[in-house]
């Protein structure tokens, strides 16, 4: 008996035989291996495959049949199980929940460090505005953290910019506390007949 045994995953093995009028039969085997044998000679033999280590018993078919022409067996590829979609879809959610509230909250902390250090810079007594630039690089950095969860998706655009801008507010109602700054003057509305 000559047989060439594969371990292709999910294959369910089938037999095919040829009887004399040259039609083919198909029948159905009982194996618990997952391989793929072909046979030239199926009369008291049973499959058995290297890969998987078990045993895969052929149908018998009728004595004319192996006289004859002998038996293939052919395995059909079955297909592979997918995996759950809704579990893996999850499993993303949880992971990408997690991520976006590490963002969140990198985000919320820096923003009431900086509101801490502009009101401790309010209260301080010999200020010089060359204390504000650490400050503002914070903001900068914290700029560039709320753009990039935008592009993420953690923010919406708007609670992006309500953020910033609060930071931006905070920033110079300091500056003009303490007379750093002052606003251009803004221009009446002018009226044309």
């Amino acid at each position: 008996m000559a047989s060439l045994s594969l371990a292709p995953c999910g294959l369910k093995p089938l037999s095919l035989s040829s009887n004399g009028n040259r039609y083919f039969s198909i029948a159905s085997l009982s194996c618990h291996a997952r391989s793929l044998s072909l046979s030239t000679s199926l009369c008291n033999a049973s499959l058995f495959s290297l890969s998987t280590g078990s045993f895969c018993q052929p149908m018998r078919l009728s004595n004319k049949s192996q006289q004859r022409r002998g038996s293939l067996v052919v395995c059909e590829a079955a297909p592979t199980k997918k995996p759950d979609s809704a579990v893996k879809r999850m499993r993303q959610n949880e992971k990408r929940r997690l991520r976006n509230k590490v963002r969140k909250a990198e985000i919320r902390n820096k923003t009431r460090r900086v509101f801490w250090l502009l009101n401790s810079l309010r209260k301080k007594k010999d200020a010089t505005p060359e204390d504000v630039i650490p400050i503002e690089k914070m903001i900068s950095i914290i700029y560039s953290k709320i753009d990039r969860a935008v592009r993420k998706g953690v923010f919406h655009k708007n609670t992006a910019s309500h953020r910033k801008s609060r930071l931006a507010r905070r920033k110079k109602a300091l500056l003009m506390f303490r007379g750093w700054y002052t606003p251009a003057p803004e221009k009446p509305a002018s009226m044309s007949s």
